[in-house]
């Protein structure tokens, strides 16, 4: 049997933390798209999906990204676990939380590493 480093475990968990992080942002964004979904449907799932993650050990969180997804979940769970969370409620905030989950993912794709030769904006630069 192989022997992990605490290092290995540590980033291990970080990386299973960050992937479900992810995945939680993903599965909210498919419900808030449907029309059929319905503030049960939300309050169920994003329920479950919070346990689970509590479940995993909370690694160190560096980036942006991670700490603003982390908080833009909790907030919403508060926020779906109150008796005010119904129908029209879910109704009046779905486009704004579809719009706070894309902000999200456009913070994740603008920390993407990019060489300078694959930026299209200094391409062509020397041709004009």
């Amino acid at each position: 049997m192989p022997r992990y480093t605490p290092k290995q475990i540590e980033k291990y968990q970080r990386q299973k933390y960050i992937t479900f992080l992810d995945k939680i942002t993903k599965n909210l964004f498919r419900l808030f798209r449907h029309e059929t979904t319905t503030a049960e449907m939300v309050r169920s799932k994003l329920h479950t999906m919070v346990e689970h993650l509590g479940k995993l050990e909370q690694p160190r969180m560096d980036s942006e990204y991670l700490r603003q997804t982390q908080s833009y979940i909790e907030r919403l769970h508060t926020d779906t676990q109150s008796e005010a969370f119904d129908d029209a409620r879910y109704q009046e905030i779905r486009d704004a939380e579809m719009s706070n989950l894309n902000r999200l993912q456009k913070l994740k794709n603008k920390s993407t590493y990019k060489k300078e030769k694959h930026r299209h904006g200094e391409r062509d630069q020397d041709w004009g």
